[in-house]
């Protein structure tokens, strides 16, 4: 685990929610409130045991279960705080695609395909309400904007959010686009650490997974 740097302004933690039975059986997963798995709240009770230490000052969660319930496992460390749910955490709409198996998706969606892989940030999720990353991108930032805005200098946050959402604020702190997300990698139950100076986010940590066992990989 990074120590805390106060002197980079407000520090978050970013952690993705642990494992469920939809990562498990690799079905896509968006809005469905689908819960942890028996080993995704193994997974974040160690996550919760690495970030004992961290000085929380504010917890954050998206509404979707299965990131309230990581929040609240790594809170049991940090009596006292209360977990607000943020809307603009919540993970990327996939329309169509929500629930449906990833082998399925390879072969009957061949031109979707073509497109994610060539223009992933601007390329929406079809059906019903579907968004395109650029759009999880713009709002996630927007939620981190105003809850960082809100805090004092030397603060240090922890959102608890899901995967496309995590993807897009690392590519912002980064400095690269959308387009190159696959560059980035963030597990089940992992953490990546950024921080807020001067109104500009920067990278400290990603995928921080050492507390993990190998098979909880994703």
């Amino acid at each position: 685990m990074p120590p805390a740097d106060h002197s980079l302004g407000i520090q978050i933690y970013l952690v993705r929610h642990g494992q469920t039975e939809w990562n498990r059986t690799h079905r896509f997963q968006g809005r469905s409130d689908i819960p942890l798995d028996a080993e995704g709240r193994a997974q974040v009770r160690r996550t919760a045991d690495a970030l004992k230490d961290v000085p929380f000052d504010a917890i954050y969660a998206s509404p979707l279960s299965r990131a309230i319930e990581t929040a609240e496992i790594i809170r049991i460390h940090h009596s006292g705080i209360p977990i607000a749910e943020e809307q603009g955490f919540i993970e990327m709409e996939l329309g169509d695609f929500d629930g449906m198996a990833s082998s399925e998706w390879m072969t009957d969606y061949a031109d979707f395909m073509r497109a994610w892989r060539d223009n992933p940030g601007g390329v929406r999720m079809p059906g019903a309400g579907g968004e395109c990353l650029e759009e999880v991108q713009e709002r996630a930032m927007a939620a981190l904007d105003r809850i960082t805005e809100a805090r004092p200098n030397g603060s240090t946050l922890l959102v608890c959010s899901h995967n496309f959402v995590v993807l897009s604020i690392l590519c912002k702190a980064k400095g690269i686009p959308l387009d190159s997300f696959r560059q980035l990698k963030q597990d089940t139950a992992a953490y990546s650490v950024i921080c807020r100076r001067d109104d500009r986010y920067s990278l400290v940590a990603m995928n921080e997974r050492r507390h993990l066992k190998p098979s909880s990989a994703l």
